[in-house]
């Protein structure tokens, strides 16, 4: 609520190294004393006496634990006795380990950053587990100075205060001399870096109601997460500043979702990208024409192979138009799907029945959301209802598995599916996939890899594309 980065750690999610460069600058002794080292609280109070001026406070690392706790003044003799009695008391009742971890979480590293975890994502871009010298030393030096000390701030000061870590860290014997040289030499990041933020839109799902602290494991892998984001990032630029883009891929002989995209920019506020559109009900297009197709094929109204006209027809006051306003004449099914024209695919709709295709999508887990008070109606065919992205990739996933039901999920291990119908049959199922395997690819994509389809909704407010191969959809 405040604004700081706070990302919990515990000792044993850090590098031994770090503990061992801090305890040699900071408290030599932690491992040993009862909160409070007298050699160190003496050689303070002389150095008062001598240069009149506070040289060194004498606090262990538990009286820092305890300034921190009560958020109280650094170096005031007045706070010390306060900060002794806490460090006294968190002594009886902690554990080392447990009073290093409190050190862990709240020692200020610059900024709003606080604790190791979050300083070593926003310094280093990664987990505090693996520290070289130069950046445990950085990480050692910051909580004495957090403000004069911000690498992207005061750099030089930074850089100063590191190697004089290193010096000490050598004199401790932890380092070689050779390790702090090589590690002097490496320059102090002048930038702080973006924290990861993967998946943003299914973590908020997520957590929504766990337990604060909670660890949720998902099936995201997070390198072809992080790669799609970067992908879609790059590319909806090219569209305007209030164009969005979302992904979703999925192993669909296991129902695992491996990436979740729910928008190109979490942070855009043009671009809505809080919105999560895997989720968003929208026009899905012409990309319900496979699964009208595969019903055809399925109730013996059609065959791949089967010809059919393309020319202006008129269904009751309904006459729907092709996307480009021409008409192709006799031609096969096949072609008809791989070219997306509209008229045939109303008719064989027609044929089928725009309720049956509602029934088959609620088979693959799609409840379509329809204009109130009406009824599935021709229409649906080109895009006249509202269904979301999960919808339409559980309806491809099905037509993938040869027409079995598939269960998308984000959280690991198998899940049980109910008895259910197929949404096609195997047959069916096979001459869908073998029509879109054939359908012209995108510019620069190599032909015959990928099985998928497009769409464009009405107005024009959606573009979509969705496919499969052996494994993913």
């Amino acid at each position: 609520a405040d604004g700081r980065w706070r990302l919990p750690a515990t000792a044993d999610q850090v590098d031994p190294l770090y503990r061992a460069m801090l305890m040699a600058y900071e408290d030599k002794r932690f491992e040993t004393h009862h909160g409070v080292d007298p050699r160190a609280l003496a050689r303070g109070v002389w150095q008062l006496i001598s240069n009149g001026r506070v040289v060194s406070g004498g606090s262990t690392l538990t009286m820092q634990v305890a300034r921190l706790l009560e958020d109280g003044a650094t170096g005031e003799w007045s706070g010390k006795l306060r900060q002794i009695r806490l460090a006294l008391a968190l002594e009886r009742q902690l554990t080392k380990d447990e009073i290093f971890t409190l050190y862990l979480n709240l020692a200020p590293m610059g900024g709003n950053i606080e604790g190791l975890r979050a300083a070593s994502l926003a310094y280093f871009a990664h987990e505090p587990n693996r520290l070289t010298p130069a950046e445990a030393a950085l990480l050692i030096a910051l909580p004495q100075a957090p403000t004069s000390r911000r690498p992207d701030r005061f750099n030089a000061a930074a850089t100063v205060a590191r190697n004089r870590v290193l010096a000490r860290a050598v004199e401790a014997q932890i380092i070689s001399a050779d390790d702090a040289i090589a590690a002097r030499t490496t320059p102090v990041p002048s930038l702080r870096r973006d924290f990861p933020a993967l998946a943003p839109h299914l973590a908020d799902a997520l957590v929504a109601g766990a337990a604060p602290g909670t660890v949720i494991p998902t099936t995201i892998n997070a390198t072809l997460q992080a790669q799609l984001q970067t992908l879609l990032a790059a590319r909806a630029p090219a569209f305007g500043d209030r164009v969005t883009a979302a992904a979703l891929v999925a192993d669909h002989q296991t129902g695992e979702i491996l990436a979740y995209v729910g928008s190109s920019d979490f942070f855009s506020d043009p671009r809505r990208g809080a919105i999560d559109m895997v989720q968003a009900v929208r026009s899905p297009g012409s990309t319900l024409k496979p699964l009208i197709y595969g019903l055809a094929f399925e109730g013996g109204f059609a065959h791949p192979e089967t010809l059919i006209d393309d020319r202006p027809m008129a269904f009751g006051t309904y006459a729907p138009q092709n996307f480009d306003g021409g008409f192709r004449g006799e031609i096969t099914v096949r072609e008809a799907l791989q070219q997306s024209l509209n008229i045939p695919a109303v008719a064989l709709l027609d044929a089928i029945g725009p309720a049956h295709l509602v029934a088959r999508m609620r088979r693959a887990g799609v409840t379509a959301q329809l204009p109130r008070n009406t009824a599935p109606d021709l229409p649906i065919a080109l895009g006249g209802l509202g269904v979301t992205l999960n919808d339409m990739v559980n309806i491809y996933a099905a037509i993938a598995r040869g027409g079995r039901t598939a269960e998308l999920h984000t959280t690991p291990g198998p899940v049980a599916l109910p008895p259910t119908a197929p949404v096609l049959d195997a047959a069916a199922a096979w001459q869908v996939g073998d029509i879109l395997w054939g359908a012209p690819p995108p510019a620069e994509s190599p032909i015959r890899t990928l099985a998928f389809k497009t769409g464009t909704s009405y107005g024009y407010r959606d573009a979509w594309a969705i496919g499969f191969d052996g494994q993913h959809v």
